[in-house]
């Protein structure tokens, strides 16, 4: 192996830690390998199709060599492995790796997320470390049985207890409360609903 793909495969495999680390569907440590790691993180945690998403957690080898791709993510339809894509790429046998160990492997591009859901998620999960109060779950959500929608700036003034905004962007993290992410950014007028399994 050359001295050039060594320090690729070294480069691949590094850690680092990327700010805000809060997450809510991360199973295991928080090991982003760059900002683009970083950014489809945030949007797997507001994906409701997935479970859960670890960092790095599989070791796909060949030959001696050992990558470790961005993402094992379990959804309702099994696992499988993600890689954001970047100038210098995976080994050109990690898809083989991967199959061979039982998991598709998938890649995705930084212009290829949607850039008003990164920025609702990335918003979002400035709260990711809050909980709303029971009393203010329970308010909103009879609210909603009630009424079957709000706005964020009526579902807002039901908080009492827990700090408004972090009440119900905790809420629609854990899948209490939906809001569309896609159409807009999050406004007063952002429509509330409740999830109903």
């Amino acid at each position: 192996m050359s001295i050039s793909s060594s320090h690729s495969s070294a480069q691949l495999n590094t850690v680092q830690i990327f700010y805000p680390l809060s997450t809510v569907r991360c199973a295991g440590p928080v090991l982003f390998r760059d900002q683009l790691a970083r950014d489809i993180a945030c949007i797997l945690d507001v994906n409701d199709d997935l479970i859960s998403w670890s960092c790095r957690s599989v070791a796909l080898s060949h030959k001696g060599r050992t990558y470790r791709p961005d993402f094992l993510i379990k959804g309702k339809q099994g696992a499988f492995l993600l890689d954001g894509v970047r100038e210098e790429g995976p080994p050109d046998w990690a898809q083989r790796a991967a199959k061979t160990a039982g998991f598709k492997y998938e890649q995705v591009e930084s212009r290829s997320l949607p850039r008003v859901r990164l920025k609702n998620a990335k918003d979002l999960l400035r709260y990711a470390r809050y909980e709303a109060a029971l009393s203010d779950r329970i308010r909103l959500l009879a609210t909603l049985d009630e009424c079957s929608s709000l706005t964020v700036a009526e579902a807002l003034m039901v908080f009492r207890e827990t700090k408004p905004m972090a009440g119900l962007a905790s809420m629609v993290l854990h899948r209490f409360i939906s809001i569309d992410l896609d159409e807009r950014l999050i406004g007063p007028e952002t429509i509330v609903r409740r999830v109903h399994d």
